[in-house]
């Protein structure tokens, strides 16, 4: 383990795991799904606005910890491929606010169920009822510290 912040060694090794596992996990259900000929970029910009709503050019930029250019091109990308549009704001004319499109939502949900659908096929395999009971009550404990 490297630095624990002072917390236990219990806590320490359960944060180890889990982000091991998550990662690993993620990866797998990325798998389950054709991923369209995205980029990673290209997904991350698709997915967050998806969430957090329009956003500009420069917003997704510091958002996504990455150069004006880059989003810029990711945009234009997402915009070809109409999974993504874009509209002025409407409180700065110079500016325009990305936004994604029916098509965009549809693509997505349509990884997330795929992702979701090999999960549970695989926890329906791999997993007692007694075991996807504990997942469920471990994943309310994980939501718990994720909102803290």
């Amino acid at each position: 383990m490297t630095e624990t912040s002072g917390a236990s060694e219990s806590a320490a090794a359960a944060a180890h795991e889990i982000r091991v596992v998550f990662s690993r996990l993620r990866r797998r259900m990325r798998e389950s799904y054709d991923r369209g000929d995205l980029t990673p970029s290209q997904t991350s910009v698709l997915s967050r606005l998806d969430k957090d709503g329009e956003a500009s050019v420069g917003d997704l930029a510091v958002a996504e910890r990455v150069r004006h250019q880059s989003v810029a091109t990711v945009v234009g990308v997402l915009v070809e491929r109409g999974l993504v549009g874009r509209r002025p704001d409407p409180a700065d004319g110079r500016r325009q606010l990305v936004f994604v499109t029916d098509s965009g939502r549809s693509f997505l949900e349509e990884r997330r169920r795929a992702g979701e659908g090999w999960l549970a096929r695989a926890m329906e395999d791999e997993c007692t009822e007694a075991e996807r009971r504990t997942l469920l009550a471990a994943a309310a404990l994980l939501d718990r510290i994720a909102r803290s």
